[in-house]
């Protein structure tokens, strides 16, 4: 794991205070995620704009890499925000450690970074001052929970995952597998990485139900994921036959709770995370007091309440 430079005290309390005096200019807030052909990022995106309106003195960009795992784009991306001296920046960072150095050098910079989705390692929590997110230990365990009451505590369980080390598939996965492990014997199969592509979810759904024709329950833990696995599901008539949990809340997913093929999916506040970046930016820069975590919150939807008021707040 990375370690954070050693720097003077007087170097420190610089860049801190120079943190506060950045919003004597306006300027740019970078809005960066971790790819922009996803609709549950282009939430995001629609959350910020909406949020900049609370927002004055300030522009906006939105921007990601063409995948989740084009990690070094997504650093390039970081890298040149601060080269060209954005007034702040709202990140979804794609990887824990690589995009410390990246954050660093905005701090350097005397940039604010809030963090929204996805944490960094330890070493770069001195490099950011805000984090907004789901709970994804607390969803994992939300989904794993769900999806014993369905099953039972015996049988096979596939786990559909999408970025390995991606820092909430670390804990939602995490969470979700340690639970079924302390609290049932359910055989976990899997987990297998998508990379956030869902014609891969697709093809790798297909092969698992070929493979385990007693399969029971099976978790699909993010958007393009889940929306792979369920085609899957319905292509290969196990749909309803199998006991299938999903993440995120898109029409597609919308669509397969609402038929059945689906149990569920844990939604998460997509369009919180850029509302509430970008406003939180602007809070530091003009010099607010911000908490360093928020928990933006997860709405468990099912067919009983796809159209309440509180799943129709969450879902895009």
């Amino acid at each position: 794991m990375q370690r954070p430079l050693p720097f003077p005290r007087l170097a420190l309390l610089s860049a801190a205070l120079g943190l506060l005096g950045a919003g004597a200019q306006a300027g740019e807030i970078a809005v960066i995620v971790k790819t922009t052909n996803s609709t549950f990022w282009q939430n995001v995106n629609k959350g910020a704009t909406a949020g900049m309106k609370e927002v004055s003195g300030h522009t906006m960009t939105f921007s990601g890499p063409a995948s989740e795992s084009a990690i070094a784009d997504q650093v390039n991306l970081v890298e040149n925000a601060v080269n060209r001296r954005v007034a702040g920046i709202v990140l979804a960072p794609s990887d824990p450690d690589a995009l410390v150095p990246a954050i660093k050098k905005a701090w350097e910079a005397r940039i604010p970074v809030v963090l929204i989705d996805s944490q960094v390692s330890d070493s770069g929590k001195t490099y950011y001052q805000s984090f907004l997110t789901t709970d994804n230990r607390a969803a994992g365990e939300l989904c794993a929970k769900e999806l014993i009451a369905k099953i039972g505590t015996t049988g096979k369980v596939a786990v559909m995952s999408y970025v390995a080390g991606a820092g909430s598939e670390v804990g939602r996965v995490g969470a979700f597998t340690t639970y079924l492990k302390a609290n049932s014997k359910l055989q976990i199969i899997g987990p297998f990485y998508s990379q956030s592509q869902m014609a891969t979810a697709l093809n790798q759904t297909t092969d698992v139900l070929a493979a385990h024709k007693d399969l029971k329950g099976i978790f699909g833990a993010n958007e393009p994921t889940a929306v792979g696995m369920g085609r899957a599901l319905v292509q290969s008539g196990r749909a309803g036959k199998v006991v299938a949990i999903g993440f995120d809340g898109n029409q597609d997913l919308q669509k397969f709770v609402a038929d059945g093929a689906l149990a569920g999916i844990a939604v998460q506040g997509s369009y919180q995370m850029g509302f509430l970046g970008v406003k939180t930016v602007n809070d530091i820069l003009q010099k607010k007091t911000v908490p360093k975590f928020r928990d933006t919150g997860v709405v468990w939807v099912t067919q009983d309440n796809l159209a309440s008021p509180q799943a129709k707040a969450v879902l895009y």
